[in-house]
């Protein structure tokens, strides 16, 4: 299935509206998507970027980059039901450049976001960033957070991305950390130990804004293990909220037949969102909404599994088949609002 005629997409946006979490009165929505190798068709020299090039196995023309930033700046329009959301972080985008076409296409331009971008080590080329709208948002502070594994010295992964950030319809303070862990490649044990490593550093900087009480914190990305694997529950501590005492992971409540993410029949929630006990419990002036997290799936971001019965994420490749949707990922976000006195 591949959708060109714009007609089409407003029609899907209006669908997307249908399903979207209605925008709570004064609340910003803090979301993260894991939007699959949005590459530039240019190469760079320094990463392993090739085959997303015109020349390379993919045949990534700038047609194809086109199409796929412009989906990708509906999706983000559409999480908000027609508001885009006041900070996103985005994974799998290759540079700076990708961000700032994403923020100039037709769809967001309004939206006036500005970007938190640093170039990680990944030998793909592939980053984690941001995008914020600053009417909304005033960034105090933004660190590239680089992960480090014992295991091997020229180990190389994504950064984990922190925002100091200040709403501007409240005095307060949000600790943002958008996540793309190390991925599950030659089987989950075997990869496992990377994970945990990247666990521990978060743990460590959690542990230290912690010290402080009243620390607002929304940790959220693609972690490549689900809420109940070692690296999330027992390393990062991050429990459902009837066991946590200091991160509750909202997506451990979430229906089990549902998921971000896909893969032979079987949802998961590899993209999830972690917060303080502090903004769950809703102790100071911010606290998370309905204290849950959503995924955003309307009908135009999934379509038919063809090898199991049930919907699969509208992905843009198939192996290297060109495909022409979104993302192999769902989107994920929370609600956070000035928390009544």
């Amino acid at each position: 299935m591949v959708i060109k005629h714009p007609k089409y997409f407003t029609l899907l946006l209006f669908l997307a509206t249908l399903f979207s979490q209605a925008q709570p009165q004064e609340a910003l929505q803090i979301a993260f998507y894991n939007v699959e190798n949005l590459f530039h068709p240019s190469d760079d020299s320094l990463t392993r970027d090739e085959e997303f090039t015109p020349q390379g196995e993919r045949y990534w023309s700038f047609y194809r980059y086109k199409e796929k930033s412009n989906r990708t700046a509906k999706v983000l329009l559409s999480l908000g039901a027609g508001e885009p959301p006041a900070c996103v972080g985005l994974a799998e985008i290759e540079n700076r450049q990708v961000l700032e076409d994403l923020a100039q296409s037709p769809v967001l331009r309004k939206a006036a976001y500005k970007i938190v971008h640093f170039e990680s080590p990944d030998r793909r080329g592939i980053d984690v960033g941001a995008l914020y709208r600053p009417e909304l948002l005033t960034l105090d502070t933004a660190v590239a957070i680089p992960v480090k594994w014992a295991g091997s010295p020229e180990f190389a992964t994504r950064d984990i991305l922190y925002l100091k950030m200040i709403p501007k319809a409240w005095s307060d303070t949000l600790h943002i950390f958008f996540n793309h862990w190390p991925s599950r490649y030659g089987g989950q044990a075997q990869s496992e130990p990377k994970r945990m490593a990247a666990a521990a550093l978060l743990k460590r900087f959690c542990d230290s804004l912690q010290a402080k009480v009243g620390a607002n914190l929304i940790i959220a990305g693609d972690f490549n293990d689900e809420w109940d694997n070692k690296s999330l529950l027992e390393v990062l501590q991050a429990a459902p909220k009837k066991e946590a005492t200091e991160l509750i992971n909202l997506a451990a409540t979430e229906a089990l037949n549902m998921g971000s993410h896909r893969y032979r029949g079987v949802w998961s929630y590899l993209d999830q969102v972690i917060v303080s006990a502090h903004i769950f419990q809703g102790q100071g002036s911010t606290a998370v909404v309905d204290n849950r997290m959503f995924t955003h799936r309307p009908p135009f971001l999934l379509e038919k599994d063809e090898r199991f019965p049930g919907k699969v994420p509208f992905r843009t490749f198939k192996g290297y088949r060109y495909h022409g949707g979104f993302s192999d990922h769902l989107p994920v976000y929370i609600w956070v609002t000035n928390s009544p006195p």
